[in-house]
C-alpha cells in the first residue's frame, strides 16, 4: 500500500468531469493490499466444484433452467477495483452530463476522493459477486471471487476455508438463477437506477424508481437466501452467526462506514425478503415463489414484501 500516491491522485484529479476515474482507480489501489491469488491446484480445482455443484444444486431444488457466467474470475482487490470502477463510471454518468458543479475543481477532488474511498473499503471486504453488467455494452455476466478477502474472513471466523469458500460460490450461483430465470431482470434494474440517478442529476429525487429498486433488490437477495437453505450441502447457521457476530464487533468507525455504503441496507433486504419468500413456500411451495420472475409485474411492491399474502392473492389468485 502506498497511502502518500492514493492521496497525490486524489489531490491532482484532473479532466472535465465531476470525478477523474483513473485518479479514483489509482488511489484505490494505492491504498489497498491487492493480497495474493497463487492458488494450489487444489485451491483452484476447489473452486471450480464448487461452481459446478452449486449449478446443479440449484438447478435441482429451483426447476430453473439456467447457466453460470461465462466469465468465472479469482480476483484480488486490484483486480476487484478495477473491474467495478467501470460499473460505476457508467451508474454516474447522467450526472456526468448534467453539467459542472460549482467550483468544478474543488467538487472534483472531493468526488474522486469520496468514490476511491469507498472502492477501497468494499474491495478489502466483498468475497464474490455476481456481476450482470448493468449498464454495460453486451449481454455477458461474470462471476467473480476475490479470493484474499475469502482467505482472510474465513480466518478471522476461525471457519474451515474449503466450506467457507463453497459457501460463498452456492451464494453467488443462486443469483445466477435469478437472472437465468428472469432474462428481463437486468434491464428492469437497469430502468430504475437509471431513473434514480437521472433524477439526482438534476436535483430531485425519484422516490418511486428507488422504491421499486429497492423491492427488486430485496426479492434477488430473499430468493438467494431460500435457495441457499435448499442447496448447500449442509447446515450453515454457524457460517452466518459467526458474520454476524464479526458485524457487531466492529469498532463504531467500521459501522459508520458500513452504514455510509449501504451494507446495512443489505442485510435489511436479506432479512425481508427471505422472510417474504419463507411464507410463500410455506403456502405455495417453491414454485409458487418462482412465480415472481415470471415477469416484471410479479415482482413483490415494498407493501407486499411484509404482507405476502397480497402478493399470492395477485398474483397467483
Amino acid at each position: 500500500m502506498n497511502l502518500y500516491r492514493s492521496v497525490r491522485a486524489v489531490t491532482g484529479a484532473s479532466g472535465t468531469g465531476p470525478i477523474d476515474w483513473d485518479a479514483v482507480a489509482e488511489a484505490a489501489k494505492a491504498s489497498t493490499d491487492p493480497g495474493s491469488i497463487a492458488l494450489s491446484p487444489a485451491e483452484r480445482s476447489g473452486y471450480a466444484a464448487d461452481v459446478r455443484d452449486a449449478r446443479t444444486r440449484v438447478r435441482e431444488v429451483s426447476g430453473v433452467d439456467f447457466d453460470v457466467p461465462a466469465t468465472v474470475e479469482i480476483q484480488n482487490r486490484h483486480h476487484w477495483i478495477d473491474a467495478n470502477v467501470t460499473t460505476f463510471r457508467q451508474v454516474m454518468k447522467p450526472i456526468e452530463e448534467h453539467g459542472p458543479p460549482a467550483l468544478p475543481g474543488v467538487a472534483r477532488v472531493v468526488n474522486t476522493g469520496t468514490m476511491s474511498v469507498m472502492l477501497s473499503v468494499l474491495g478489502t471486504n466483498v468475497l464474490g459477486q455476481y456481476d450482470p453488467l448493468l449498464l454495460a455494452e453486451g449481454d455477458d455476466h461474470a462471476l467473480y471471487f476475490v479470493h484474499p478477502n475469502i482467505e482472510r474472513i474465513a480466518d478471522e471466523l476461525d471457519a474451515d476455508f474449503d466450506r467457507f469458500r463453497r459457501w460463498i460460490a452456492f451464494h453467488e450461483v443462486t443469483h445466477a438463477a435469478e437472472f437465468g430465470a428472469a432474462p428481463w431482470l437486468s434491464d428492469h434494474l437497469e430502468s430504475r437506477m437509471e431513473s434514480g440517478i437521472e433524477a439526482l442529476a438534476s436535483g430531485g429525487v425519484d422516490r418511486e424508481a428507488f422504491r421499486e429498486l429497492d423491492a427488486a433488490m430485496t426479492a434477488v437477495e430473499g430468493y438467494a437466501e431460500l435457495l441457499m437453505d435448499e442447496a448447500f450441502d449442509e447446515e450453515y447457521a454457524d457460517l452466518r452467526a459467526k458474520i454476524e457476530a464479526r458485524r457487531r464487533g466492529m469498532n463504531p468507525l467500521s459501522k459508520l462506514v458500513r452504514r455510509l455504503l449501504g451494507l446495512g441496507l443489505k442485510r435489511r433486504q436479506y432479512e425481508r425478503g427471505k422472510a417474504f419468500f419463507e411464507h410463500v413456500v410455506a403456502a405455495r411451495g417453491i414454485d409458487g415463489a418462482t412465480r415472481v420472475w415470471d415477469a416484471p409485474d410479479n415482482l413483490p411492491t415494498a407493501d407486499e414484501l411484509d404482507h405476502p399474502q397480497k402478493w399470492m392473492a395477485r398474483v397467483q389468485g
